[in-house]
């Protein structure tokens, strides 16, 4: 199987789904699993932790329905049946008000003269992805978007910050080697306002004061 990286999604093979819910699980996340598996709807890679022995560590943010419970699980590899992606940043207009889809369309359109492709993560990406109630008035809307480096990142996330119209916007600038960076931590940090940004990855989180993204190619 290739590496895993932040941000993704997969499906489990119907094997692997009566493997979960065989597990010791109280009836409100039964419940909430039992709908995920009939429904075949995604889980996402999380934090992968060393005592999880070789399994893929998971999360399933629930919706209102099931108390927004975050539930942790690790399956073993092949339980896996697929690998997919959130969705596109354009498919969130629909969850937009009127006003706010005319301005969101233009900042798509910005990211892709930028040469980078947006996906939503968060709660209108499970939206998105479920239809059920992920979203609570003024959710903030999450992007995690893949750059080639410094420049593109920059020019990223001056658009991102040019946002104003109604929900906070959030999200990740995902480089090369599975670091990922909050983009207005980045804009703190190009600035010299920060000493340090914090970098996300796979297996943990560190805080970095040099260019980063050269680490790979320095090893």
């Amino acid at each position: 199987m290739t590496a895993l990286h932040r941000h993704q999604l997969v499906r489990l093979t119907d094997a692997g789904w009566l493997r979960v819910l065989a597990g010791a699980w109280d009836a409100q996340a039964r419940a909430c699993l039992a709908h995920w598996a009939q429904h075949g709807l995604p889980l996402v890679v999380t934090r992968q932790r060393p005592q999880a022995e070789g399994a893929v560590c998971l999360g399933l943010p629930a919706p209102g329905r099931w108390a927004r419970r975050r539930i942790a699980l690790a399956v073993p590899q092949p339980d896996i049946a697929q690998r997919t992606a959130f969705p596109p940043a354009s498919a969130l207009a629909p969850l937009l008000s009127a006003a706010q889809r005319r301005p969101w369309r233009a900042l798509c359109g910005g990211l892709s003269a930028c040469g980078v492709a947006a996906r939503v993560y968060g709660s209108h990406g499970w939206q998105l992805l479920t239809g059920l109630d992920h979203l609570r008035p003024g959710s903030d809307i999450d992007l995690c978007i893949a750059v080639d480096g410094p420049a593109q990142a920059d020019a990223v996330a001056v658009l991102l910050q040019s946002w104003s119209d109604g929900l906070r916007l959030d999200g990740e600038l995902l480089f090369a080697g599975d670091r990922a960076v909050a983009w207005r931590e980045w804009l703190a940090w190009r600035a010299g306002r920060t000493a340090q940004v914090l970098v996300k990855r796979l297996d943990g989180v560190a805080l970095a004061d040099a260019p980063f993204w050269q680490a790979e190619e320095a090893a």
